[in-house]
């Protein structure tokens, strides 16, 4: 067909190519470009067609089905490039000297129970796991796992510390203070330098004070000058343990509930790799309030020497003077935020004040909670089963 009519895949092509080579009034600019309206909109312009040939057509001149891929990052760092170059630069420096380069980052908090899971398990065929039908809201209570990876760029190794509070920059630096004490100086016994690589926002943030407080604190206590390289912001994919731990980790549970902390950290354990991916995986079940804050004279304070190459994003922390056997810093300020939060709620909690003693105010809190947090229920009736509502509201008055 397309050799008796020479004018037929010049407009299919404007059809299925970009926008702007195409028919500005065609109403397939605006919808899927499926066989059957390819066809209809060839015959609307007067060429008549089938949607098996449309199909036959398209896969001649180099066309298939597609899905979409993640690839745009948004504008573009004007440094991008040349960070890039300058971690390869550090990260190869360092590895020549026999030094340890870890790659960390947050993977995504997951909450536990019998929650649907992507992927899929072989299972005895129509035995499939039952889990719960909608996962959208499981209330404040519901257990949950923030996993913060370290990956061993030389080594090939990853170490995971689950945690089960908040994803901070205390936790981040706690997880690689695990890591060093359990793996890194273990495997570099003799090593004075430590290379990180992280992402440009999370709780390892090139923004954040208490991140580099709390690793001035680490290279203190463990003797070693901590450089850290920041990837630019919108460039995440690149950070080594995305590809190379976590998306192995993801893999390995695909189609399986995690019910509890031990199925998420003996999942993450048993993560192995033909190319010789060995992962270690432990428990933290330390709280890690958010609101810590560190002031500008603390800050400046820190033994922290930007590099010459972008400093915000590249600086070392050194080693305080001394043999490194004393103990950290305590984080945060004596009156910061995180203290001044925890008083006002112990201060809106009194019982003068709500009249109810702690456990009633806790069974309410319990109760209005769900209604609180569901995008699509009303708290304008009061819940039956909850018995200390009375006696709060005759205290109250």
């Amino acid at each position: 067909m397309a050799e008796h009519d020479p004018g037929l895949v010049p407009a299919l092509l404007a059809l299925v190519e970009p926008d702007e080579r195409g028919d500005p009034d065609s109403p397939l600019r605006w919808t899927t470009k499926s066989l059957r309206h390819l066809a209809d909109e060839l015959t609307r312009q007067g060429y008549t067609i089938s949607a098996p040939t449309v199909g036959a057509l398209l896969r001649r001149n180099g066309f298939s089905l597609q899905g979409t891929r993640k690839t745009l990052e948004g504008t573009q760092h004007p440094d991008r490039d040349a960070q890039f170059r300058y971690i390869n630069k550090q990260v190869k420096q360092h590895q020549a000297a026999g030094e340890p380069v870890i790659s960390v980052d947050t993977k995504k908090r997951e909450q536990l129970g019998l929650l649907p899971n992507a992927g899929r398990e072989w299972r005895p065929k129509g035995d499939p796991v039952q889990v719960v039908d909608h996962s959208f809201f499981t209330g404040p209570q519901v257990e949950q796992a923030i996993p913060y990876g370290i990956y061993d760029l030389t080594r090939n190794t990853g170490w995971v510390n689950v945690g089960v509070d908040h994803d901070t920059s205390v936790f981040a630096v706690e997880s690689i203070r695990r890591w060093w004490k359990a793996r890194g100086r273990r495997d570099y016994p003799h090593t004075g330098r430590l290379l990180i690589t992280a992402d440009a926002g999370g709780s390892n943030s090139y923004r954040y004070r208490v991140w580099k407080s709390e690793l001035a604190a680490l290279a203190a206590e463990t003797g070693l000058a901590i450089t850290v390289c920041h990837f630019p912001p919108g460039t995440s994919k690149w950070n080594k343990i995305e590809h190379r731990l976590f998306s192995h980790i993801t893999l390995n549970w695909r189609g399986r509930p995690l019910t509890s902390h031990e199925v998420v950290v003996n999942t993450i354990a048993a993560t192995r790799t033909s190319s010789g991916l060995r992962v270690e995986a432990t428990l933290d079940t330390g709280g890690y309030p958010t609101g810590v804050a560190i002031s500008k004279e603390r800050f400046a304070a820190l033994p922290l020497e930007r590099h010459a190459t972008h400093g915000s994003w590249n600086y070392t922390l050194h080693p305080a003077p001394g043999d490194g056997s004393s103990p950290a810093p305590p984080v945060g300020e004596a009156h910061g935020p995180a203290q001044r939060r925890q008083a006002m709620l112990a201060r809106l909690a009194d019982p003068r004040l709500t009249g109810m003693s702690p456990a009633q105010l806790k069974q309410l809190a319990a109760v209005l909670a769900p209604a609180t947090f569901a995008p699509s229920r009303s708290l304008t009736t009061r819940p039956a089963s909850c018995s200390p509502c009375s006696t709060s509201g005759r205290s109250a008055q």
